[in-house]
């Protein structure tokens, strides 16, 4: 028998020789591998599509929005008028003018010489009682005219004195009158 070293070589000899053939290079026709295109341009509109749609959500909601703040807007000026209204009746309300009026229309007036009390117990003044007569005027009296605004008084009289149109025009009218009452009376007789 061979030695083991021999077979060794023997073995390894033939390994690098099935090596050798294998690694013989040949030209080979490349094959192309195309991708499938189906999911690709699927992928493409469906992000086409879910961006057109959320556009469209995004405006509506823009438009929504503009909406109710426009409503706002319109409420918070009617309310703004509102309380400009009710400051102004308040301070009617409130005006000194009119609650003295308001005083003299229930017979309040203000006496002609008050009298004072002091701390001690003592009047200071004679106490009177009011009357109406002292009565204080809170309305001003309107001012006078200058005699340049009260224009003269001119007086025009007319006689009335007939002229032939009115003549004519009067007898037209009496005789149209006739005629309608002599055509009523033939309707009513026949």
């Amino acid at each position: 028998m061979s030695s083991p070293a021999v077979q060794l070589r023997s073995r390894v000899a033939h390994i690098g020789e099935a090596a050798v053939e294998r690694a013989r290079l040949s030209v080979v026709p490349r094959a192309r591998v195309r991708a499938p295109r189906v999911p690709f341009v699927t992928l493409v509109s469906l992000l086409l599509l879910g961006g057109v749609i959320g556009l469209l959500m995004f405006n509506t909601s823009m438009q929504q929005a503009s909406f109710a703040a426009s409503s706002l807007e319109e409420k918070a000026s009617v309310m703004a008028a509102r309380q400009q209204t009710l400051r102004r009746e308040l301070d009617e309300l409130r005006s000194p003018q009119r609650i003295a009026t308001q005083a003299q229309k229930m017979g309040m007036v203000v006496p002609a010489a008050p009298a004072f009390l002091a701390l001690d117990g003592t009047v200071t003044g004679t106490p009177t009682p009011a009357t109406p007569e002292d009565a204080l005027q809170l309305t001003r009296r309107p001012a006078p005219k200058p005699a340049s605004l009260i224009p003269p008084v001119n007086t025009v009289e007319v006689t009335a004195q007939p002229t032939a149109q009115a003549d004519a025009k009067a007898q037209k009218k009496a005789a149209k009158k006739a005629d309608r009452q002599q055509s009523r009376k033939n309707k009513n007789n026949r």
